[in-house]
């Protein structure tokens, strides 16, 4: 079973067959069912954050020499913290995430997407480059007052940071990633030391943070906090558009914000993530050894029927596609939550309100298949004629007008 390519059916097979499985070739405990994925993250005395983001793939010693010398190193900051300065830290990053503050993001979100939207011309686009590559790190950075910040750098080091700790790259090739992941790291040590504003790096400071544990900290949060939303764009202009003319109904904010749901529960940008067992456990009848490392199947998790009705199809509709676990759940739910969530609303919208006629070209887009990352590459579109669209509106009362599934 190749865990970097696991698709819908690969899922189905594990939660029927075998919900809680050893994969003899990496270690793994996979753990598919939605049940026992909530109760994993839940139980955090059990089942511990400390392998979060552990490499996938072992470093070798002169690529973990390239990273030493830059100062690397990952501590225990938010995702891969189980102890007690966890709750603190992470008050602190929520201060720049309250509801109020991301709220009123929305008319900047808006402004930037009509920015790039201008710049859009036909007769085909790539929205991926376009708009979504770019657009959530620059939101991220405003809303953490973070300035004077290449984005185009940001996003180099970010990619290559991702690759080489969930990715399954040759040594030649982890190298060559080591470079650009150092150099994010002496440059956050160089910004948090120098810091003095109200910014994020500032607030930092100000709290006596250690330089360490802030570029710890910022590390993951400046590559997660951008990557997973210009993934969950991707994922979501395909979700729609593969749907006849729902995605002229994706104009109005209501059905916009229903497809982000809808996509964050049929392929969520995390697809998995990892845990540690700290005593023996068991789930769901299977025991697992103290030191077990669990992947928890997130993706499969919002294709349990025992969750949702018809959990194949994608049905924005459905009234408790918001169950979904693309988030995470309990202590380390995402901080960005919201903020991803408005982002994916407000650019679905401007999108399809600014181009109604758009028409996806590549219904099997080249996809970025790490083993806790999954999204298109690409989002290849012609900005075509409405008549050209399949489906119509047989389509759309299928997708929106069932009532949607049972209540859980």
């Amino acid at each position: 079973m190749d865990l970097f390519r696991l698709g819908h059916a690969d899922l189905r097979s594990l939660r029927a067959d075998a919900p809680v499985h050893r994969d003899e070739a990496t270690g793994l405990w996979l753990v598919s069912r939605y049940e026992d994925v909530r109760a994993v993250l839940v139980d955090q005395d059990a089942f511990r954050p400390d392998n979060a983001l552990t490499a996938v793939t072992p470093i070798p010693g002169p690529v973990l020499r390239v990273l030493a010398r830059a100062g690397f190193s990952l501590p225990p900051t938010l995702a891969n913290n189980g102890t007690d300065t966890h709750p603190a830290l992470r008050r602190l990053v929520a201060r720049f995430l309250t509801p109020g503050k991301v709220a009123a993001m929305g008319p900047r979100i808006a402004e930037l997407t009509r920015e790039r939207l201008d710049r859009v011309t036909g007769p085909t686009a790539d929205l991926h480059p376009a708009l979504a590559r770019d657009l959530p790190a620059v939101v991220l950075l405003e809303v953490l007052g973070i300035r004077d910040v290449d984005v185009p750098a940001l996003k180099a080091w970010s990619t290559a940071s991702l690759e080489l700790f969930w990715g399954d790259p040759s040594p030649a090739r982890q190298a060559g990633l080591a470079v650009p992941a150092a150099e994010f790291h002496r440059w956050l040590t160089t910004r948090i030391e120098a810091a003095r504003g109200d910014d994020l790096f500032g607030a930092l400071r100000h709290e006596g943070v250690s330089v360490r544990d802030a570029a710890g900290l910022c590390y993951f949060l400046l590559i997660a906090g951008q990557e997973t939303t210009t993934q969950l764009l991707c994922a979501l202009f395909h979700g729609v558009l593969r749907h006849g003319d729902l995605w002229r109904r994706a104009a109005d904010p209501a059905v916009a914000a229903a497809c982000v749901e809808e996509t964050l529960r049929r392929d969520p940008p995390v697809n998995t993530w990892r845990r540690v067992a700290a005593r023996r456990s068991t789930i769901a009848g299977v025991e697992v050894p103290e030191g077990a490392h669990l992947l928890l199947m997130l993706a499969g998790t919002g294709s349990d029927p025992e969750v949702f009705d018809n959990p194949e199809a994608y049905c924005p509709a459905r009234p408790n596609a918001r169950k979904h676990l693309a988030f995470g759940f309990g202590r380390h739910f995402c901080l960005g939550a919201g903020l991803a969530r408005l982002e994916g609303e407000v650019v679905l919208a401007e999108t399809a309100r600014r181009f109604p006629d758009l028409r996806l070209l590549d219904h099997d887009p080249p996809m970025l298949g790490l083993l806790s990352f999954r999204a298109p590459l690409s989002v290849s579109v012609a900005l075509g004629d409405q008549d050209q669209l399949a489906g119509g509106g047989a389509v759309l009362e299928q997708l929106v007008g069932t009532g949607g599934p049972r209540q859980r």
